[in-house]
């Protein structure tokens, strides 16, 4: 404890007057009343300072990582049904176009989130409500509409995502047939780190790692803006959400295309039943920090 000492203040010398006696305790009375203030001052800042320090640290939410010890909310992965491009067999990355219209669902894929949004009603996801986070790609934008009316969610529950969500730049594949995306399949086996060769029309050449980074911020801030939520993210395709769940499940990120999603597919993130992957005997796959993988 902070011991606090005062000076004791005697009489004044018989040879000074009544009004220099005055002065002088007037005097002594203000150091002494100075001292006293001084020392309750920091009493009082070396109280408050230990009492924080004694305080136990309430369970923050620190940065996100992957994969998590646990999710704060429930989540339902959505892959975007079949856009325009899509049907036309073409590859539509470029994030300038991701409002057009062009870049909309097909006929097919109206038909494909209706399904996927009974799906979510069957599975209850929304029963007691629920947010919407599609990206504002026009396929996923509209997917997310459609959940929304479906399960009977206003829309004022649709957020929506501007860029962790976009679709995964594939730089001079781009306009390509969609059959080549296989060769960047093949190249991500190598390393996750690996980008599709670049192009100058603006289309990112994304690796796995750079949409791994994205998809991680995604999840920090669903993770610290609700509580004991039910979420559905809605990806324009399926890389966004292989990815994400590679790393939830702690899979290598190489494999992330064995998690693949079809236009439309639904699935509910359970963590407490992640999946057991057997490693193929391989030494190309061995990973020895999952999912960040050399």
């Amino acid at each position: 404890m902070l011991k606090i000492t005062t000076t004791s203040v005697t009489a004044p010398p018989p040879h000074l007057s009544p009004s220099s006696s005055s002065t002088t305790t007037t005097t002594q009375k203000n150091l002494l009343n100075h001292i006293n203030r001084r020392h309750l001052l920091t009493a009082l800042s070396i109280s408050i300072s230990t009492s924080h320090l004694s305080t136990p640290v309430a369970d923050a939410r620190g940065l996100f990582q992957m994969p998590p010890p646990r999710l704060t909310n429930q989540y339902y992965l959505v892959r975007a049904g079949e856009s325009e491009f899509e049907s036309l067999g073409i590859i539509n990355t470029n994030p300038v176009a991701k409002t057009s219209v062009d870049s909309g669902l097909s006929e097919k894929g109206k038909k494909q989130i209706v399904k996927a949004a009974l799906q979510l009603k069957e599975m209850g996801a929304c029963d007691t409500g629920c947010w919407i986070w599609p990206s504002i790609t026009q396929r996923a934008y509209q997917t997310a509409e459609i959940i929304a009316s479906v399960n009977r969610i206003s829309r004022s529950y649709i957020v929506p995502e501007y860029s962790f969500l976009d679709a995964r730049g594939l730089g001079a594949y781009e306009g390509k047939n969609l059959e080549a995306v296989s060769e960047v399949y093949a190249s991500d086996t190598i390393s996750p780190r690996n980008k599709p060769p670049p192009i100058d029309d603006g289309t990112p050449n994304e690796s796995v790692a750079d949409v791994f980074v994205r998809v991680t911020q995604l999840m920090s801030i669903l993770e610290t803006q609700y509580s004991e939520e039910t979420i559905i993210i809605v990806s324009p395709d399926s890389d966004n959400l292989t990815i994400l769940q590679a790393g939830l499940v702690g899979l290598d990120l190489r494999r992330h295309r064995d998690l693949s999603f079809a236009p439309g597919e639904v699935r509910f993130v359970d963590i407490s039943s992640i999946p057991t992957y057997k490693q193929p005997a391989s030494a190309v796959y061995k990973c020895r920090n999952p999912p960040i993988c050399n």
